[in-house]
Protein backbone atom coordinates (compact mmCIF):
# COMPACT_ATOMS: atom_id res chain seq x y z
CA UNK A 1 0.00 0.00 0.00
CA UNK A 2 0.78 3.41 -0.81
CA UNK A 3 1.21 6.54 1.80
CA UNK A 4 -1.33 8.15 -0.16
CA UNK A 5 -4.14 5.33 0.67
CA UNK A 6 -3.94 6.62 4.30
CA UNK A 7 -5.34 10.00 3.26
CA UNK A 8 -8.69 11.52 4.55
CA UNK A 9 -10.24 15.18 4.47
CA UNK A 10 -10.93 16.63 7.62
CA UNK A 11 -13.29 20.01 8.50
CA UNK A 12 -10.82 21.58 10.78
CA UNK A 13 -13.92 22.82 13.07
CA UNK A 14 -13.64 19.10 13.82
CA UNK A 15 -9.86 19.06 15.64
CA UNK A 16 -10.81 19.09 18.89
CA UNK A 17 -9.24 22.25 21.10
CA UNK A 18 -11.09 21.65 24.18
CA UNK A 19 -11.33 18.41 26.34
CA UNK A 20 -15.00 17.05 27.13
CA UNK A 21 -16.69 16.81 30.72
CA UNK A 22 -16.40 14.62 32.13
CA UNK A 23 -13.86 12.39 30.55
CA UNK A 24 -16.00 9.36 30.16
CA UNK A 25 -18.63 11.39 28.26
CA UNK A 26 -16.86 11.84 24.75
CA UNK A 27 -18.25 9.84 22.48
CA UNK A 28 -17.27 6.14 21.23
CA UNK A 29 -17.47 4.91 17.78
CA UNK A 30 -17.52 0.97 18.14
CA UNK A 31 -15.73 -0.65 15.75
CA UNK A 32 -17.03 -4.33 14.76
CA UNK A 33 -14.23 -6.67 12.88
CA UNK A 34 -16.39 -9.94 12.55
CA UNK A 35 -19.78 -7.91 11.82
CA UNK A 36 -18.36 -5.59 9.77
CA UNK A 37 -20.62 -2.59 10.97
CA UNK A 38 -20.01 0.60 13.26
CA UNK A 39 -22.44 1.23 16.16
CA UNK A 40 -22.33 5.18 18.37
CA UNK A 41 -21.67 4.78 21.92
CA UNK A 42 -20.06 7.02 24.60
CA UNK A 43 -16.88 6.11 26.20
CA UNK A 44 -18.79 5.65 29.66
CA UNK A 45 -20.67 2.29 28.05
CA UNK A 46 -17.45 0.54 28.06
CA UNK A 47 -18.45 -1.72 30.67
CA UNK A 48 -21.47 -3.20 28.45
CA UNK A 49 -19.27 -3.24 25.47
CA UNK A 50 -16.23 -5.37 27.01
CA UNK A 51 -16.89 -8.65 28.21
CA UNK A 52 -15.76 -10.15 32.33
CA UNK A 53 -12.57 -11.41 32.09
CA UNK A 54 -11.62 -8.96 29.44
CA UNK A 55 -8.17 -7.83 29.98
CA UNK A 56 -7.59 -4.06 29.80
CA UNK A 57 -4.17 -3.18 29.64
CA UNK A 58 -3.06 0.90 29.80
CA UNK A 59 0.02 2.96 29.42
CA UNK A 60 0.63 4.90 32.82
CA UNK A 61 3.20 6.85 31.14
CA UNK A 62 3.23 10.82 32.30
CA UNK A 63 4.21 13.75 29.84
CA UNK A 64 7.01 15.73 31.00
CA UNK A 65 7.13 19.74 31.31
CA UNK A 66 9.19 19.00 27.91
CA UNK A 67 8.47 22.42 26.61
CA UNK A 68 11.37 24.85 26.98
CA UNK A 69 11.21 28.52 25.89
CA UNK A 70 14.36 30.64 25.48
CA UNK A 71 16.25 33.07 23.10
CA UNK A 72 19.03 32.61 20.79
CA UNK A 73 22.48 33.69 22.37
CA UNK A 74 23.10 35.19 19.48
CA UNK A 75 20.33 37.46 17.47
CA UNK A 76 17.83 37.13 20.53
CA UNK A 77 15.45 35.42 18.40
CA UNK A 78 12.59 33.47 20.55
CA UNK A 79 13.01 29.31 20.55
CA UNK A 80 11.18 26.62 21.87
CA UNK A 81 12.84 23.45 22.65
CA UNK A 82 10.75 20.06 22.72
CA UNK A 83 12.80 17.42 25.23
CA UNK A 84 12.49 13.92 23.73
CA UNK A 85 14.67 12.21 26.43
CA UNK A 86 17.49 12.28 28.51
CA UNK A 87 20.44 10.61 27.31
CA UNK A 88 23.15 8.31 28.88
CA UNK A 89 25.57 11.19 29.28
CA UNK A 90 23.21 13.46 30.35
CA UNK A 91 22.34 15.34 27.25
CA UNK A 92 18.87 15.27 25.60
CA UNK A 93 17.51 14.15 22.91
CA UNK A 94 15.74 17.27 21.99
CA UNK A 95 13.10 19.44 18.57
CA UNK A 96 13.84 23.42 18.25
CA UNK A 97 12.01 25.30 16.86
CA UNK A 98 12.34 27.36 14.40
CA UNK A 99 14.11 24.30 12.57
CA UNK A 100 16.97 26.87 11.44
CA UNK A 101 18.22 27.85 14.96
CA UNK A 102 19.24 24.36 14.99
CA UNK A 103 22.28 24.85 13.94
CA UNK A 104 25.30 22.69 15.97
CA UNK A 105 27.35 24.82 18.56
CA UNK A 106 23.90 27.27 18.51
CA UNK A 107 23.98 28.24 21.85
CA UNK A 108 19.90 29.37 23.88
CA UNK A 109 19.83 31.40 27.06
CA UNK A 110 16.60 29.95 29.51
CA UNK A 111 15.04 31.28 32.94
CA UNK A 112 15.17 28.67 35.14
CA UNK A 113 14.43 28.91 39.07
CA UNK A 114 17.91 28.80 40.03
CA UNK A 115 19.21 31.64 37.46
CA UNK A 116 19.86 31.80 33.83
CA UNK A 117 20.49 28.34 31.88
CA UNK A 118 22.23 28.23 28.80
CA UNK A 119 21.87 25.20 26.50
CA UNK A 120 24.21 24.13 23.60
CA UNK A 121 23.31 22.48 20.27
CA UNK A 122 25.68 19.52 20.47
CA UNK A 123 24.73 17.40 16.76
CA UNK A 124 21.65 16.64 14.47
CA UNK A 125 20.19 13.76 13.61
CA UNK A 126 17.05 12.19 11.75
CA UNK A 127 15.40 12.64 14.72
CA UNK A 128 16.22 16.05 16.02
CA UNK A 129 19.21 17.86 17.97
CA UNK A 130 21.21 16.84 21.18
CA UNK A 131 21.51 19.75 23.08
CA UNK A 132 23.53 19.87 26.41
CA UNK A 133 22.88 21.85 29.82
CA UNK A 134 25.43 24.04 31.78
CA UNK A 135 24.21 22.16 34.72
CA UNK A 136 22.06 19.06 35.29
CA UNK A 137 17.94 19.90 34.81
CA UNK A 138 14.83 19.08 36.22
CA UNK A 139 12.30 19.90 33.22
CA UNK A 140 9.37 20.18 35.96
CA UNK A 141 11.29 23.43 37.03
CA UNK A 142 12.19 25.09 33.88
CA UNK A 143 9.35 23.60 31.56
CA UNK A 144 5.58 23.53 30.82
CA UNK A 145 3.73 20.51 29.47
CA UNK A 146 3.84 20.37 25.71
CA UNK A 147 0.27 20.31 23.48
CA UNK A 148 0.16 18.74 20.47
CA UNK A 149 0.96 21.38 17.36
CA UNK A 150 -2.80 21.14 16.20
CA UNK A 151 -4.26 22.36 19.60
CA UNK A 152 -4.09 26.20 19.56
CA UNK A 153 -7.08 27.41 21.77
CA UNK A 154 -6.24 25.84 25.55
CA UNK A 155 -6.02 27.66 28.15
CA UNK A 156 -7.15 24.40 31.10
CA UNK A 157 -5.20 22.72 33.57
CA UNK A 158 -2.40 21.11 31.90
CA UNK A 159 -3.44 18.00 34.33
CA UNK A 160 -6.29 17.45 31.53
CA UNK A 161 -3.74 16.05 29.01
CA UNK A 162 -2.70 13.67 31.53
CA UNK A 163 -4.42 10.55 32.29
CA UNK A 164 -5.73 9.73 36.03
CA UNK A 165 -3.27 7.68 36.26
CA UNK A 166 -0.16 8.53 34.95
CA UNK A 167 2.99 8.39 37.13
CA UNK A 168 6.84 8.51 35.59
CA UNK A 169 7.18 11.69 33.87
CA UNK A 170 9.06 10.88 30.90
CA UNK A 171 6.51 11.30 27.79
CA UNK A 172 6.78 14.18 24.94
CA UNK A 173 2.90 13.49 24.69
CA UNK A 174 0.19 12.08 26.29
CA UNK A 175 -1.36 8.11 25.54
CA UNK A 176 -4.33 9.48 24.68
CA UNK A 177 -6.62 7.37 24.04
CA UNK A 178 -6.40 7.04 28.05
CA UNK A 179 -7.43 10.29 28.83
CA UNK A 180 -11.42 8.63 28.68
CA UNK A 181 -10.90 7.19 32.03
CA UNK A 182 -12.05 8.31 35.73
CA UNK A 183 -12.22 6.87 39.27
CA UNK A 184 -15.81 6.29 38.35
CA UNK A 185 -15.45 4.30 34.95
CA UNK A 186 -12.65 2.18 36.32
CA UNK A 187 -15.01 1.16 39.28
CA UNK A 188 -17.84 0.39 36.78
CA UNK A 189 -14.91 -1.61 34.72
CA UNK A 190 -14.36 -3.41 38.02
CA UNK A 191 -17.98 -4.27 38.76
CA UNK A 192 -18.30 -5.80 35.50
CA UNK A 193 -15.26 -8.25 35.71
CA UNK A 194 -12.86 -6.33 33.31
CA UNK A 195 -9.76 -6.58 34.85
CA UNK A 196 -6.77 -4.19 34.66
CA UNK A 197 -2.55 -3.75 33.80
CA UNK A 198 -0.15 -1.18 33.33
CA UNK A 199 3.00 -0.95 31.45
CA UNK A 200 4.79 2.11 30.66
CA UNK A 201 5.77 3.44 27.06
CA UNK A 202 7.70 6.74 27.12
CA UNK A 203 5.99 8.46 24.11
CA UNK A 204 8.32 10.99 21.44
CA UNK A 205 7.35 13.82 19.24
CA UNK A 206 7.78 10.86 16.40
CA UNK A 207 4.00 10.05 17.17
CA UNK A 208 3.03 13.75 15.00
CA UNK A 209 5.65 13.09 12.80
CA UNK A 210 3.32 12.36 9.01
CA UNK A 211 4.87 9.88 6.85
CA UNK A 212 6.45 11.71 4.29
CA UNK A 213 7.80 8.93 1.80
CA UNK A 214 5.07 7.51 -0.48
CA UNK A 215 6.52 3.81 0.34
CA UNK A 216 5.65 3.34 4.31
CA UNK A 217 8.43 1.34 4.60
CA UNK A 218 11.06 3.73 4.09
CA UNK A 219 9.50 5.65 6.56
CA UNK A 220 12.07 4.63 10.25
CA UNK A 221 9.87 5.65 13.58
CA UNK A 222 12.68 6.73 16.52
CA UNK A 223 13.01 4.24 19.31
CA UNK A 224 10.90 4.41 22.17
CA UNK A 225 11.61 2.92 25.71
CA UNK A 226 9.12 0.58 27.12
CA UNK A 227 9.15 -1.20 30.65
CA UNK A 228 6.87 -4.32 31.10
CA UNK A 229 6.42 -5.45 34.41
CA UNK A 230 5.99 -9.02 35.51
CA UNK A 231 2.94 -8.65 36.84
CA UNK A 232 1.59 -7.57 33.61
CA UNK A 233 3.20 -10.27 31.41
CA UNK A 234 1.80 -12.84 33.79
CA UNK A 235 -1.90 -11.35 33.18
CA UNK A 236 -1.73 -11.18 29.60
CA UNK A 237 -0.44 -14.79 29.75
CA UNK A 238 -2.61 -15.81 32.16
CA UNK A 239 -5.58 -14.45 29.71
CA UNK A 240 -4.48 -15.68 26.77
CA UNK A 241 -4.09 -19.43 27.60
CA UNK A 242 -7.95 -18.68 29.37
CA UNK A 243 -9.41 -17.66 25.86
CA UNK A 244 -10.03 -13.99 27.25
CA UNK A 245 -9.13 -10.90 25.50
CA UNK A 246 -6.26 -8.76 25.98
CA UNK A 247 -7.82 -4.97 24.99
CA UNK A 248 -5.05 -2.52 24.17
CA UNK A 249 -5.66 1.02 25.50
CA UNK A 250 -3.87 3.04 22.79
CA UNK A 251 -1.81 2.33 19.49
CA UNK A 252 1.31 2.54 22.10
CA UNK A 253 0.12 -0.72 24.29
CA UNK A 254 -0.25 -2.46 21.12
CA UNK A 255 2.86 -1.73 19.99
CA UNK A 256 4.48 -2.67 23.60
CA UNK A 257 2.94 -6.03 23.50
CA UNK A 258 3.61 -7.14 20.27
CA UNK A 259 7.71 -5.91 20.87
CA UNK A 260 7.57 -7.44 23.80
CA UNK A 261 5.54 -10.64 23.86
CA UNK A 262 4.79 -11.28 19.99
CA UNK A 263 8.20 -13.21 19.78
CA UNK A 264 9.90 -16.49 21.03
CA UNK A 265 11.10 -15.02 24.16
CA UNK A 266 9.82 -11.94 26.41
CA UNK A 267 11.45 -8.57 26.46
CA UNK A 268 10.42 -6.64 29.60
CA UNK A 269 12.46 -3.40 29.57
CA UNK A 270 14.05 -2.03 26.24
CA UNK A 271 13.46 -0.02 23.31
CA UNK A 272 11.20 -0.52 20.65
CA UNK A 273 10.63 0.92 16.64
CA UNK A 274 8.05 -1.29 15.88
CA UNK A 275 6.39 0.11 12.56
CA UNK A 276 2.69 -1.79 12.58
CA UNK A 277 1.36 -1.64 9.10
CA UNK A 278 -1.45 -3.31 6.86
CA UNK A 279 -0.15 -7.10 6.49
CA UNK A 280 1.26 -7.28 10.06
CA UNK A 281 0.02 -10.38 11.48
CA UNK A 282 -1.11 -9.36 15.85
CA UNK A 283 0.18 -12.28 18.14
CA UNK A 284 -1.46 -10.35 21.54
CA UNK A 285 -3.54 -8.05 21.07
CA UNK A 286 -7.23 -8.83 20.47
CA UNK A 287 -9.06 -5.42 20.70
CA UNK A 288 -8.38 -1.95 20.99
CA UNK A 289 -9.25 1.34 22.15
CA UNK A 290 -7.65 4.33 20.61
CA UNK A 291 -8.21 8.35 19.34
CA UNK A 292 -8.51 9.39 15.99
CA UNK A 293 -5.21 9.79 14.28
CA UNK A 294 -3.97 12.49 11.53
CA UNK A 295 -3.99 11.79 8.00
CA UNK A 296 -1.08 9.60 7.05
CA UNK A 297 0.14 9.34 9.89
CA UNK A 298 1.91 6.12 11.54
CA UNK A 299 -0.88 5.11 13.92
CA UNK A 300 -3.60 5.34 11.31
CA UNK A 301 -1.20 2.68 9.30
CA UNK A 302 -1.81 0.91 13.07
CA UNK A 303 -5.42 0.54 13.38
CA UNK A 304 -5.71 -0.04 9.56
CA UNK A 305 -3.72 -3.13 9.84
CA UNK A 306 -6.11 -4.04 13.06
CA UNK A 307 -9.34 -3.28 11.54
CA UNK A 308 -8.68 -3.98 7.90
CA UNK A 309 -7.90 -0.91 5.48
CA UNK A 310 -11.50 -0.68 3.94
CA UNK A 311 -13.13 -0.84 7.07
CA UNK A 312 -11.23 2.08 8.73
CA UNK A 313 -11.92 4.17 5.83
CA UNK A 314 -15.57 3.59 6.41
CA UNK A 315 -15.43 4.30 10.08
CA UNK A 316 -13.56 7.72 9.33
CA UNK A 317 -15.95 8.78 6.94
CA UNK A 318 -18.58 8.25 9.39
CA UNK A 319 -17.21 9.77 12.25
CA UNK A 320 -15.96 12.96 9.98
CA UNK A 321 -20.49 13.01 8.60
CA UNK A 322 -21.34 11.98 12.13
CA UNK A 323 -18.72 15.17 13.38
CA UNK A 324 -17.31 13.47 15.72
CA UNK A 325 -14.17 15.11 17.82
CA UNK A 326 -10.43 13.94 15.89
CA UNK A 327 -7.26 13.39 17.61
CA UNK A 328 -5.76 13.97 21.58
CA UNK A 329 -8.45 16.20 23.10
CA UNK A 330 -11.24 14.26 20.71
CA UNK A 331 -13.41 10.95 20.96
CA UNK A 332 -12.74 7.47 20.62
CA UNK A 333 -12.74 4.46 18.96
CA UNK A 334 -13.35 0.90 20.09
CA UNK A 335 -12.40 -2.19 17.83
CA UNK A 336 -13.13 -5.59 18.73
CA UNK A 337 -12.76 -8.62 17.44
Amino acid sequence: MRTSDFDYELPRDLIAQQPVEPRDTARLLVVNRAAGNLAHHHVRDLPSLLRPGDLLVLNDTRVMAARLVGVRGDTGGRVELLLLREREDGAWSAMVRPGRAAAPGREFRLDAEDGPLTATVRDRDDEGVTVTFDRPIDPASIGAVPLPPYIHDYGGDPERYQTIYARDARSAAAPTAGLHFTPDLFARLDAAGVERAFLTLEVGAGTFRPVRTEDPAAHVLPPERFRLPPATADAIATARAEGRRVVATGTTVVRTLEHALGGADVDPDGETDLFIRPGYTFKVVDALLTNFHLPRSTLLMLVSAFAGHELIREAYAEAVRERYRFYSFGDAMLILP
